[in-house]
């Protein structure tokens, strides 16, 4: 995705976001998870594919988010599928943080 067609969009505040507790925001029609790793914020879709529950209500395990429903679990910095039954990835969007505001590229 070029730089030149994303729009950055005001989602949370980084105090607001700890590595245990991801955070559950909406851009428009799109429900999005944000998630604490090292130090660093990412976003990816907060659907499972498989059963469609909010991933933010799963589990973190190391740098994936486990479904509460079915277990199944995604990459983190990536939206890949790491388990079944889901078998199709989340998307993953581009995050930048400026002072105490998080930013969601669409």
């Amino acid at each position: 995705m070029s730089s030149d067609s994303v729009t950055w969009h005001r989602v949370a505040s980084r105090s607001k976001l700890t590595p245990a507790t991801p955070l559950a925001v909406e851009v428009g029609d799109k429900l999005i998870g944000l998630y604490l790793l090292d130090d660093a914020v990412y976003a990816i879709g907060n659907l499972c594919t498989h059963e469609f529950a909010l991933l933010t209500e799963g589990f973190i395990e190391g740098d994936a988010i486990e479904c509460p429903l079915h277990q199944a679990r995604f990459s983190i910095k990536t939206g890949k599928v790491q388990s079944e039954p889901a078998d199709t990835d989340v998307p993953s969007y581009p995050v930048k943080v400026s002072g105490d505001d998080i930013y969601v590229g669409i």
